[in-house]
């Protein structure tokens, strides 16, 4: 933890000292972190519908609702436009938020213990990531990002992941699977930003 909390040290001195260079270093990063992250989900989720019968899957697709992860009462663009028109800072913190409330509940994902093995730690490493690009973009100082008020929910998805149902495995799956293409999209509009000759279009 130590020496984690080092590097990480060292990792925002350098931002802060060429932040262009160095931030557009770890938006790629951050961006290959996600695209991994968002491919394991789809993985695991595919796996689960390739496991059931047409009537189960039809039956699950009818009962979720868009709507329904714990993740929605986190605050974040409705829509590509209002992606694209949210500023850089905004898009960072929304990604450290949704990745934050999956770092204890990714443990609890169905898919076996290997999957789990790789999920959990690679969305710490990119909570980080995210917090020091937070910081480079507000500048030098001790910036937080503030919790949001989820604590209603508490183990929340835990309960849909460990009760062993069917229907607690696919919920919980599928917004994995929503929350972890919400942040690649985030993360790429504001890597984009960077590099103003891209075309940043969704």
């Amino acid at each position: 933890m130590t020496r984690a909390c080092v590097l990480l040290a060292l990792m925002l001195s350098a931002c802060l000292s060429h932040p262009l260079i160095d931030s557009q270093r770890l938006f790629s990063i951050a961006v290959n972190r996600i695209q991994h992250l968002h491919m394991l989900a789809q993985r695991i989720f595919s796996e689960l519908e390739s496991s059931l019968q047409i009537e189960e899957q039809r039956q699950l697709n009818k009962i979720f609702l868009p709507d329904f992860c714990n993740s929605d009462d986190i605050i974040s663009p409705i829509d590509k436009h209002e992606t694209q028109r949210s500023s850089v800072l905004r898009l960072l913190t929304v990604s450290y938020r949704l990745i934050e409330c999956w770092e204890f509940p990714s443990q609890s994902l169905p898919g076996g213990s290997v999957l789990r093995n790789q999920i959990s730690p690679k969305l710490s490493e990119l909570k980080n990531g995210i917090h020091i690009l937070i910081r480079t973009s507000q500048g030098a100082g001790d910036a937080l990002v503030e919790a949001d008020p989820m604590s209603p929910y508490g183990g929340y998805y835990q309960a849909l992941g460990g009760d062993g149902s069917l229907r607690g495995s696919y919920e919980m799956l599928a917004c994995f699977k929503k929350d972890m293409h919400k942040v690649e999209t985030y993360l790429t509009v504001a890597k984009c930003r960077l590099s103003p000759e891209d075309n940043c279009t969704l």
